[in-house]
């Protein structure tokens, strides 16, 4: 039985035997490349073809190093690994060689679990309290009925506080979070849970400081492809695409995380590389274990999702944004694209996935979004009311508690619960949590914190009430330290907190009782409104049984067509509560009803590996 793991990478600082390591940078904008190794000797790397530079020293676990890379243009410097596995600190430090194997794992028996049985727990590490945190939130999660949790991107970043998206070491937990081996115990201790954890992983760019790539390696960035973050990573070159799919590869083995959900894949240029890292990790992992892909994609693409196509789903914005509007009326910025006939578009994603399925967007100034997604499962989708994004890019990172009325709230997390899409919280969403989730940073370099507090709030100026630059002001600092202290929800209940526990406690055994062992070749029997916030939408479920969920997120009653919703099912849920006699053909407002009609009403609890 194998109980240690590791992913022998291509480069960077691999030993090859316990007292000997290689050392492997590709800096083909280089003259010459020597690793440093602290308080010993300086090793002049030896060059190969296409820009390679690689020696083999003496060289235990622990020991510091950087390389000092000459340009061909420009002076020497010395660089942390890009393939770094840990740092001696910062971004800009030393980094550390590492043996994976030292790191003896508890539950190596652990297969994962079934991609229908996911409910998805997404989680800041740092507002958790690091690695440690998270594992002590581990007994309450699985207590509550959480199957999966996310951890957002925990890259190396600069500073010690980030929503990760600015991570630049891909390979290096972030110093501040914990060591590789207390990444390592979490996930150990999530599986002995029956837990899942996924990792959101960002190929798409790097931060702004700490990258120090373009020195040594010009053509990693491509100069005709400008974006948000600077210049494009080229994913036309095989050095690039190598480097991203060890990393993949490297967080499923070498960590045994059970899945990863790759951050706005439609900056990745060419869209080819995406199919061939799905394919390449299908090939590499073990066949015997659930490993699951999920992107995010702004262009909707359908043609990744699915059995035949290797990603198992991507979140679904179109169902967020068209909820959203339905529950708070809001209509600024993207949300204008979901504000005609809301009720319409809810039931087009309950019956279809995407709402946008290459129709204009009006956001985008008429430009086409989206590809036909019809015939694909409603598990290749992650529906959720919140996430890190949609809370986090308001202005004031206000959660849904504080702008819904509650019982409009409930109709809506019973909706999520219960559909056959796959569902997402947000940490805190748990407890009904008020704590705002802002933006936040902690650049070491005034000047770029200080682009960073301008371009935040610049970012609202066209905004509704932000027109005058005053109130842009009252914007939080991202890098003033109380940004982040603000966003740290209570992760202890209070008792108003234990009514929400206790809620979605029902609603997840509700979903793995009645949705769960019978979502396996469930497709759509179609969705209708039948309100101005109210729709109808069934599913024809994999044992025979028909799933249908009416639900009415406006505070009007309305009527409820008698062709449409079967009141003679089993009615598995009901908010409000009501007994199974009193269904008619009128849905109260704020509510959501599920009823089960046929198959096999008696189906086993799922069971995991």
């Amino acid at each position: 039985m194998t109980l240690r793991h590791r992913r022998r990478l291509p480069f960077g600082a691999e030993l090859v035997t316990p007292g000997r390591t290689r050392f492997r940078l590709w800096a083909p904008s280089c003259k010459g490349v020597t690793v440093v190794i602290e308080d010993a000797d300086e090793h002049v790397m030896l060059r190969e073809g296409e820009g390679w530079y690689e020696i083999e020293v003496d060289c235990l676990p622990g020991v510091r190093y950087r390389y000092r890379v000459e340009p061909l243009e420009g002076e020497a410097m010395l660089v942390p690994d890009p393939a770094s596995r840990a740092q001696d600190g910062d971004v800009h430090d030393a980094s550390i060689v590492v043996d994976p194997k030292a790191f003896l794992w508890t539950h190596d028996t652990w297969r994962g679990r079934a991609w229908c049985e996911t409910i998805i727990y997404e989680v800041h590490v740092g507002l958790a309290g690091g690695f440690a945190g998270v594992q002590r939130l581990l007994p309450r999660l699985a207590a509550l009925g959480i199957t999966a949790i996310e951890l957002m991107p925990i890259a190396d970043f600069p500073g010690s506080r980030n929503w990760g998206y600015d991570g630049v070491l891909p390979f290096a937990p972030e110093a501040s979070y914990g060591t590789p081996d207390e990444l390592k115990a979490l996930v150990d201790a999530a599986h002995g849970h029956g837990l899942m954890v996924f990792l959101d992983v960002v190929y798409n760019h790097f931060g702004p400081d700490g990258n120090y790539i373009g020195v040594y390696a010009d053509a990693f960035f491509r100069d005709d492809i400008k974006t948000p973050w600077g210049r494009a990573i080229d994913f036309r070159k095989r050095e690039v695409r190598d480097y991203f799919a060890n990393n993949a590869l490297y967080w499923l083995q070498e960590y045994r995380f059970d899945g990863l959900r790759l951050d706005a894949t439609h900056s990745i240029v060419p869209q080819d590389w995406l199919e061939e890292l799905a394919d390449f990790l299908t090939d590499a992992v073990d066949a015997a274990r659930h490993v699951h892909l999920v992107v995010e994609h702004d262009g909707n693409a359908a043609h990744l999702l699915g059995s035949h196509h290797g990603y198992d789903a991507q979140w679904n914005d179109d169902a967020h944004h068209v909820l959203h509007v339905l529950l708070t009326g809001e209509t600024d910025g993207y949300y204008v694209d979901f504000a005609d006939a809301p009720a319409d578009k809810l039931a087009r994603c309950l019956s279809e996935g995407f709402v946008y399925q290459g129709q204009p967007s009006i956001f985008r100034q008429g430009l086409r979004r989206g590809e036909p997604s019809k015939d694909l499962p409603p598990t290749a989708f992650v529906m959720f009311l919140q996430n890190h994004d949609q809370i986090g890019n308001r202005a004031f990172g206000e959660r849904l508690s504080t702008l819904v009325d509650p019982a409009a709230m409930e109709a809506a997390y019973a909706l999520l619960m219960l559909t056959p899409q796959i569902p997402l919280l947000f940490m805190g969403e748990e407890f009904g949590s008020t704590q705002p989730f802002l933006y936040f940073t902690s650049y070491p370099d005034e000047a770029l914190a200080e682009a960073v507090r301008e371009g935040r709030r610049g970012e609202f100026a066209d905004a509704h009430g932000f027109a005058e630059p005053a109130v842009r002001h009252t914007i939080p600092d991202p890098n003033d330290p109380a940004t982040f202290e603000r966003s740290r929800p209570a992760l202890e209940s209070s008792a108003e907190g234990e009514v929400a526990v206790a809620r979605f406690r029902r609603l997840i055994a509700t979903r793995n009782e009645h949705i769960v062992p019978r979502i396996e070749g469930a497709r759509s029997l179609g969705a209708e409104a039948v309100g101005p916030a109210a729709v109808i939408a069934r599913w024809h479920m994999g044992d025979g049984s028909v799933l249908t969920i009416a639900v009415n997120l406006g505070p009007t009653e309305v009527s409820i067509p008698a062709h449409r919703f079967n009141i003679h099912g089993t009615l598995v849920h009901a908010v409000p509560a009501l007994d199974p006699d009193d269904l008619r053909d009128c849905l109260p407002g704020h509510a959501t009803w599920a009823v089960i009609d046929g198959g096999d009403m008696m189906l086993p609890h799922p069971t995991h590996d």
